[in-house]
C-alpha cells in the first residue's frame, strides 16, 4: 500500500478541474500549479492550495520538471498526478516522482519509455500476438534499409516518427519515387517536434475508423478493458469527435479488440489506465496503432456509458489497491458523444485564436456534461492548446445523445472568443455521422474549403441585432438618468425616431434603420426592405423576438460599446455598428504605428531604424499558440522606431515599431 492525502495535479485547464473534483470528492487535498499567465484560473481557485511554478511559456512551468517537484515539496504533497499532455508520459519524470518519494499517479516508467517508442512497441506487440500493420520498425535507418524494406511492404506506405505523434513527422507516400524525400521531411520535422528522427514504415491502411480500447490494471497483475471508443472524427490526425460505443461495433468483434488490448497491458506489465489504439478496416480486421499511457481526453464518454469514475480508478490503483472489478462486472448502457471546443477561427485554416471570454453560460439539460477550465473575464493565452472544454451527451440510444449535443453547442452562451462550435455544429449534423459511417476520411470528404468560409449573417439576424442593440443602448441611458418619463421613451416631437446602424464583414455591408413603434414593435428598414420586429421579452443575456410573425430565440452580449455579440442556433456573430466606429477606424488605420496582434514571443526582428519600408513588407515574426504570424509594415515609409527584438515575449496591442510616413 502507499497511502497518500496530499495530489499535487501538475497540469492545468479543464484537466486539472476534473482531477481535482474527483479527489476532492474523495477527501484528498488538491494542490495546484500556475503559470504567470494561470494566476486567476479557474483550477487555481479550485485547488485547496496553489504553487506558483513561472513564467507563461510551458518550458519554463508546466514542463520544467524540476520547479514541479520544487513545488510537490513545498506544498507537503505525497502523489502527482500528471492529467494529460505536458509531463504525464514522461518517463523521467515518472522516476523523478519515485525517486523524491512522491506518488506518481499513472503507469510505471518503464511501460511509459516502452509504449513511447512506435518501434519498439509495435516490436513488442508483435511478440504479444496482438495484430498490426505491416511494416518496418527495425533499428536500422539508413534509407538504403527504409527503401529496402519498402518494397517488402508495399506501397502505398506511412512514413512515422518513432518518437511521436498528433501527425508530426508522418508522411503518406503513394510511390517509391517519393519515399526519399519523405524520409528526409519526416526525419527533420521528427527531430525538431520529439528529438528523434528515427522512423517506422507501415502498409498504408485508407479510409479506416480509428477504434481505441480503454484498459485499467492494477500492481496485482489484474487488467481489464472498458469497452472502446470510436475517434474517427479527426482533422490533421487531431480528434475532433469521439464517442461509445462504436456504431458498428458488435459483441464478437469487441471481444477479440478487448482481449487484444488486455494482452497488450499485461504484456508490459502495466498500471493504471491505459487506451490502446486500433485501426479497423471495413472488413473488420484491426490493427495495433499506439498505446497511451495515461487518462485520454475523451475519457468522459466511457464513465457515460459504464457509470465508472476514472480518476476515482488511477487514484485506487496508485495507492496499490486491487482494481475491485473483474471484466465480468463492466456493461455498457446507452452512448455518449464527445466534441471538443477550441479557440480557434476555421475560416482561416483553424488558426486558433486569443481573446477575453466576455460571457459562458454552458447549457444543462438531460444527459449534458461540460468539462472546462474557463470562466467569464478569462483570458485565453497563446501559451497552450485552444481546446477551452469538451461538451459531452449521453443518451439511451445514439441518436438521443446526438441531438442532445447539437443543442447543447446551440444553447451555449460564449462571446469574446471565435471559436469551432459552429463547425462541430455542421459536422454532428451531416448525414454520414447521423449514419455512423464516418471514418478517419470524413472532414476532407464532407467540408470543402468554400465549407469553411465565414458564415455571413442574414438581414433578419442583422435586423434582430440592430433591435437589441437599440434595447441595451437605451437601458444603458436610462441607468444614467437622474430623472425619466418611461412614458416618453421612443417619443420625439419631430415624428418617427431613427437610428442608423452600420454592419460591415470585409466587403459586405448591411445599413438598417431602427424605428421604435407602439408595444414593443420596431421598425426596421433595409433600403426598400421592412422587417417588423417585437421584442417579447428579454434578459441580460437572451432575447426573445416575433421576427415577421415568426419567433425567434437568441443569445447575445451588449456590455461592450457599440458592439454586440449575437448568437442564434450555435452560429456567433459580432456586430460592430460602423458609424460609431468610423472616426476611430479612420485614426487607426494605416498610421504607422505597428503593435502586437496578440500575445506571443518575436521570434525575428528584420528592420531597424532608418531603414526604408513598403505597405506589406515583413517587419517581424511573432509566434503565438503554437503558430508563426507575420508582421507587416501597413504604410510607406522609414523606421522611426523600433521597441521589441527577438525572443521578448509581448502581449496584444503592445507597441513594437513605428514607421514615419514617407512624403
Amino acid at each position: 500500500m502507499r497511502n497518500f492525502r496530499n495530489i499535487l495535479v501538475a497540469n492545468r485547464g479543464e484537466i486539472a478541474v476534473r482531477v481535482m473534483r474527483t479527489a476532492q470528492n474523495l477527501g484528498y487535498r488538491t494542490i495546484a500549479v500556475y503559470s504567470d499567465a494561470d494566476v486567476n484560473a479557474p483550477h487555481v481557485k479550485m485547488a485547496d492550495d496553489a504553487v506558483h511554478i513561472g513564467p507563461s511559456p510551458v518550458g519554463q512551468s508546466y514542463l520544467d520538471m524540476d520547479r514541479i517537484l520544487k513545488a510537490a515539496t513545498e506544498s507537503g504533497a505525497d502523489a502527482i498526478h500528471p492529467g494529460y499532455g505536458f509531463l504525464s508520459e514522461n518517463a523521467e519524470f515518472a522516476r523523478a516522482c519515485d525517486a523524491a518519494g512522491l506518488v506518481f499517479i499513472g503507469p510505471t516508467a518503464e511501460s511509459i519509455d516502452l509504449m513511447g517508442n512506435k518501434a519498439a512497441a509495435k516490436r513488442r506487440m508483435i511478440a504479444a500476438d496482438v495484430p498490426c500493420i505491416p511494416g518496418y520498425e527495425e533499428a536500422d535507418q539508413s534509407d538504403d534499409t527504409l527503401i529496402a524494406a519498402s518494397k517488402t511492404v508495399g506501397f502505398p506506405i506511412m512514413v512515422k516518427a518513432a518518437a511521436g505523434g498528433g501527425g508530426r513527422g508522418m508522411r503518406l507516400v503513394m510511390e517509391a519515387a517519393g519515399l526519399q524525400d519523405a524520409l528526409a521531411s519526416a526525419r527533420s520535422e521528427a527531430l525538431n517536434a520529439f528529438g528523434s528522427d528515427e522512423l517506422i514504415l507501415e502498409k498504408a491502411i485508407f479510409e479506416p475508423r480509428h477504434v481505441e480500447v480503454q484498459v485499467f490494471a492494477d500492481s496485482h497483475g489484474n487488467v481489464i478493458h472498458l469497452g472502446e471508443r470510436d475517434c474517427s472524427v479527426q482533422r490533421r490526425h487531431q480528434k475532433v469527435v469521439e464517442e461509445a460505443p462504436c456504431p458498428v461495433m458488435t459483441a464478437e468483434l469487441r471481444e477479440r479488440m478487448g482481449a487484444a488490448a488486455v494482452e497488450a497491458a499485461r504484456s508490459i506489465h502495466y498500471r493504471g489506465a491505459g487506451t490502446v489504439e486500433f485501426l479497423l478496416d471495413s472488413g473488420g480486421k484491426f490493427y495495433f496503432l499506439e498505446m497511451n499511457t495515461r487518462l485520454q481526453v475523451e475519457h468522459p464518454v466511457t464513465e457515460l456509458i459504464t457509470g465508472l469514475d476514472l480518476v476515482a480508478l488511477q487514484i485506487r490503483v496508485a495507492e496499490g489497491d486491487l482494481l475491485g472489478l473483474e471484466q465480468s462486472d463492466i456493461s455498457l448502457t446507452g452512448h455518449a458523444i464527445e466534441v471538443r471546443l477550441y479557440a480557434e477561427d476555421t475560416a482561416q485554416d483553424f488558426l486558433p485564436c486569443t481573446g477575453t471570454i466576455s460571457k459562458w453560460v454552458p447549457a444543462i439539460g438531460e444527459g449534458i456534461r461540460f468539462d472546462s477550465g474557463i470562466e467569464a473575464g478569462q483570458g485565453i493565452s497563446p501559451f497552450y492548446d485552444p481546446m477551452i472544454a469538451k461538451v459531452v451527451t449521453y443518451g439511451e440510444t445514439r441518436e438521443i445523445a446526438r441531438h442532445r449535443l447539437i443543442d447543447a453547442l446551440k444553447e451555449t452562451v460564449l462571446f469574446g472568443l471565435t471559436t469551432n462550435r459552429g463547425f462541430l455544429i455542421d459536422v454532428l449534423s451531416k448525414d454520414r455521422f447521423a449514419e455512423g459511417s464516418a471514418t478517419t476520411a470524413f472532414i476532407a470528404q464532407e467540408f470543402s474549403d468554400d465549407d469553411l468560409k465565414v458564415n455571413l449573417p442574414s438581414l433578419e439576424q442583422a435586423a434582430m441585432a440592430a433591435v437589441i442593440q437599440y434595447q441595451c443602448e437605451r437601458e444603458k441611458v436610462r441607468a444614467k438618468a437622474i430623472f425619466g418619463n418611461s412614458q416618453l421613451q421612443d417619443w420625439s416631437s419631430g415624428g418617427r425616431l431613427l437610428t442608423r446602424y452600420t454592419y460591415s464583414w470585409g466587403d459586405e455591408a448591411i445599413d438598417l434603420t431602427v424605428s421604435p413603434m407602439r408595444g414593443g414593435t420596431y421598425d426596421v428598414r433595409h433600403g426598400d426592405t421592412s422587417i417588423l420586429i417585437d421584442l417579447v421579452s428579454i434578459t441580460n443575456d437572451t432575447a426573445t423576438l416575433s421576427v415577421n410573425d415568426r419567433r425567434r430565440r437568441v443569445h447575445y452580449d451588449g456590455s461592450l460599446d457599440n458592439i454586440l455579440d449575437f448568437s442564434e442556433h450555435g452560429c456567433t456573430h459580432r456586430f460592430r455598428n460602423s458609424i460609431a466606429f468610423a472616426q476611430d477606424v479612420e485614426i487607426a488605420a494605416g498610421n504607422g504605428r505597428i503593435v502586437a496582434p496578440m500575445h506571443g514571443t518575436l521570434l525575428e526582428v528584420f528592420v531597424q531604424t532608418g531603414d526604408a519600408v513598403k505597405t506589406g513588407d515583413r517587419l517581424a515574426v511573432l509566434e503565438a499558440m503554437k503558430m508563426q504570424h507575420d508582421i507587416l509594415a501597413d504604410i510607406n515609409g522609414v523606421v522611426s522606431e523600433v521597441a521589441a527584438h527577438a525572443s521578448h515575449q509581448v502581449a496584444v496591442d503592445d507597441f513594437l515599431i513605428e514607421i514615419e510616413a514617407a512624403e
